[in-house]
């Protein structure tokens, strides 16, 4: 996994932050998502100024020290695809890496 983003825990709730790759510097934030009508709906809006660019759900890892994290789906019409991200967060839970990881070829999801 590469990362490609830094974000902090913002002082309204949610976090700030932005990724920088080749194609994208971008300044993000994550608003929780107060209107969470069903289970699966995300916990998290990604925004890019007043533009809502992806979606962010908690998840947790497996193993035998599981961690939280956030799944992260962000898109643009620029882009080829959306990019699947996983915020990573700090033993502190003050600071969070947005981590990316291309996708094998031959896999569809």
């Amino acid at each position: 996994m590469s990362v490609i983003g830094n974000f902090t825990l913002a002082k309204d709730v949610g976090w700030t932050g932005d990724i920088r790759i080749l194609t994208i510097d971008a300044r993000l934030r994550l608003a929780p998502n107060d209107n969470r009508g069903h289970e699966n709906a995300p916990a998290f809006r990604v925004m890019m100024g007043w533009s809502h660019v992806g979606d962010a759900w908690n998840e947790r890892s497996s193993g035998e020290s599981p961690k939280d994290y956030l799944r992260a789906r962000l898109d643009d019409p620029s882009w080829p695809e959306p990019i699947a991200a996983a915020l990573f967060l700090s033993d502190d839970g003050a600071k969070a890496q947005l981590a990316w990881k291309r996708r094998s070829p031959d896999r569809k999801s």
